[in-house]
């Protein structure tokens, strides 16, 4: 945590801020241990605080490392109370409440709005980090066997999601609360395979399906994320031959994965052979992301990135097609930066017929 706390401090004094104050969870997790309803603050000389509502301040207590921890009243008694103690300041903070930020810069002349350092030391991982991701990734494939075991004709999208979530649950593994999904898993068979992100549905699994699997879950606070993509039975022609075009590309983009190369060469690997096998017009999204905290981080792996891979990054590299109405294809690992990248992920990636 000490080491966590210095590299938050360094990226803050580089944008001329020396006190650095986040509302976010995920921030306040980075910097303290604790996840809950709060403001943490660092100051220059690595103090760090943690202003909660008396109902959070028992655990904050408890799951912080070497943090006082302030009771205040929630709402307004926080911020005020978050005042007293930086108004002099150069402040950095993460807020991005509009009304928050007017309050606070009526009071503290010297306050800036940025995620920088935060992004920036959470970028790479240390070690504890790559350990919890580690093992995150080993029940994503166990839940994977499950699949290959479970996996059947007549069963529901929503069956298979309620058994697979049973099993995350049963290991310390939770939905990663992602706003941008009512569903905690991506369960698509057959045509709804063809929407990337689907939510999972009704819909019964058929013979000649193919079943995009991407379980995105968290443990000790840590996202991992893969995608299987699963047949039942016998499948299409064209479906078999777009499955062996994207795990050949996955398998380029994994390749080409080393510290100082550019994201957007990674992107380019996946990319272009899928596009010289006549199927680019069907890969539709960016080749990966930055994992971590959240589902999405940096750096994110496409054409549009301007940041080149560091030893220790957390990636996706997860190429797919999708063919409208028809069927979808994704195949995805998360990974560590290195000079032989660590794949976290075992689970077969030949085409499994159930």
């Amino acid at each position: 945590m000490k080491q966590r706390r210095k590299n938050l401090l360094k990226h803050t004094q580089k944008i001329d801020c020396d006190t650095l104050v986040t509302f976010e969870p995920e921030n306040l997790f980075y910097m303290t241990g604790f996840w809950g309803e709060a403001i943490g603050l660092l100051e220059k000389n690595g103090k760090t605080t943690i202003i909660a509502p008396e109902l959070e301040v028992g655990r904050a207590i408890s799951e912080s490392e070497d943090c006082d921890v302030i009771t205040a009243e929630r709402g307004s008694g926080l911020i005020y109370t978050l005042i007293q103690k930086i108004k002099k300041n150069h402040v950095c903070t993460d807020c991005q409440n509009y009304s928050t930020m007017l309050s606070l810069k009526k009071s503290i002349p010297h306050i800036k709005s940025s995620v920088e350092p935060f992004y920036n030391a959470r970028i790479i991982k240390d070690e504890k980090e790559i350990q919890i991701l580690k093992k995150a990734s080993k029940i994503i494939d166990e839940m994977f066997t499950i699949c290959s075991k479970k996996i059947k004709v007549g069963q529901k999208e929503s069956e298979l999601q309620t058994i697979l979530m049973t099993y995350a649950m049963e290991q310390g593994m939770f939905d990663t609360g992602y706003a941008s999904t009512l569903n905690p898993l991506i369960i698509a068979g057959g045509p709804n395979g063809a929407l990337p992100h689907a939510q999972v549905s009704q819909r019964k699994f058929k013979k000649g399906d193919l079943i995009v699997t991407d379980l995105t879950l968290r443990y000790k606070g840590y996202v991992s994320d893969s995608t299987r993509t699963f047949a039942l039975g016998k499948i299409s022609s064209q479906a078999n031959e777009a499955y062996e075009i994207v795990k050949e590309s996955q398998r380029l983009g994994l390749k080409s994965v080393k510290p100082n190369v550019d994201c957007s060469d990674v992107d380019a690997a996946c990319r272009k052979y899928i596009k010289e096998q006549n199927y680019g017009q069907y890969f539709i999204h960016s080749t990966g992301h930055g994992i971590g905290l959240e589902v999405h981080e940096f750096p994110t792996i496409s054409y549009r990135s301007n940041t080149k891979l560091k030893e220790n990054m957390a990636i996706t590299v997860e190429p797919g097609v999708y063919l409208a109405n028809k069927f979808g294809i994704r195949i995805e690992d998360s990974l560590i930066v290195k000079d032989r990248p660590i794949i976290m992920h075992k689970f077969t990636k030949d085409l499994l017929r159930i």
